[in-house]
């Protein structure tokens, strides 16, 4: 799991907005006629951001009149960089965007990349460690979020257990594999990657999926986000962007197998192995069963949000209509 903080900052006025100019009205045959937008990546590259590459490899930016930079967030974050302006879009999570919003930070999900919640906390098979109760007496490897106890605690207290027996430590940036064989029992992660590379390595994990035991943590992450100026001054262009990336996803779900070999191409130092496999597993998680890849529902962030709420993480309730929008995605 990324470590994700939300940092209040001064909003700087977007690139070129002054100049509204839609992308539908560039010369898609001439290059240097592209409008340059960036996107960036809440992590190293992986899986969950396939999409935008095959549309970059396929040409379907250009197609709809867009030169699209792929990059990674740095120090400063991918949140920070889409609300400041630096970067028209990026990749981001419904838990991030909530805190931002109510922080007053005018993030907006145009996008979920992923239609379920996939995450879950995972440990070693020989861990014994099949249910929440079982955290109990364990150690914790997280990064340091409040959010990390809340959930922690809601899940145990389905069995009746308490949270204030689990020893919670920061693992940092340390990997998984060597985090479980060093100090910690267990860890949240994503099964669409590092489960799938447990499976390459032939390591049994015992998994605790969040929407096992509640449906209100089966929020949308990771989605795709921009922000209100964005919004405001380039709806043509957020819309090019939206429907470029559709596409990728699109056809990710329909050939996983060449979408990975894309993947492997513009990062070649990712392991051609695990990215086929992980390719495979989500396939079917992108769209799920939605009616098309990316929409969400007002329900689904109203509900991670109470729950937020109600567990001490936000200070006032969240405005879910202005969290996110539908708007953008092609019909």
């Amino acid at each position: 799991m990324k470590k994700w903080l939300i940092v209040l900052c001064s909003l700087l006025m977007i690139a070129g907005c002054s100049n509204p100019k839609s992308a539908s009205e560039t010369n898609k045959k001439n290059t240097h006629s592209l409008k340059k937008v960036s996107v960036v990546l809440d992590w190293t590259p992986n899986t969950n951001h396939t999409g935008l590459y095959v549309a970059k490899e396929k040409g379907y930016f250009k197609d709809e009149g867009l030169d699209v930079n792929i990059i990674m967030p740095g120090d400063a974050g991918a949140d920070q960089l889409v609300a400041s302006g630096k970067s028209e879009f990026g990749v981001s999570y419904q838990e991030s965007i909530t805190q931002a919003r109510i922080q007053g930070v005018p993030l907006v999900s145009i996008a979920a990349i992923i239609q379920h919640n996939t995450s879950g906390f995972a440990s070693p098979a020989a861990k014994n460690i099949v249910t929440p109760k079982d955290f109990a007496g364990k150690t914790y490897g997280g990064w340091g979020s409040p959010v990390e106890k809340s959930v922690l605690s809601s899940l145990m207290k389905k069995e009746n257990a308490d949270v204030n027996k689990v020893s919670i430590v920061n693992m940092g940036d340390t990997d998984f594999f060597t985090a479980v064989k060093r100090n910690i029992d267990f860890a949240w992660i994503y099964y669409g990657w590092t489960g799938v590379e447990a499976e390459l390595r032939g390591e049994k994990l015992n998994m605790v999926y969040l929407t096992d035991y509640s449906d209100k943590l089966d929020y949308y992450t990771p989605v795709l986000a921009t922000n209100e100026n964005m919004m405001k001054e380039n709806p043509d262009t957020v819309k090019a962007f939206v429907k470029a990336v559709s596409k990728g996803y699109e056809f990710a779900i329909k050939h996983p197998s060449d979408a990975a070999d894309i993947l492997i191409k513009a990062v070649p130092d990712l392991d051609p192995k695990l990215v086929k496999k992980s390719q495979e597993w989500l396939a079917s998680k992108y769209q799920d069963d939605a009616p098309r890849w990316g929409e969400q529902k007002q329900k689904v962030w109203e509900n991670y949000a109470s729950w937020m709420f109600d567990n001490g993480l936000l200070e006032k309730k969240l405005d879910a209509k202005k969290a996110f929008t539908n708007q953008f995605l092609p019909q």
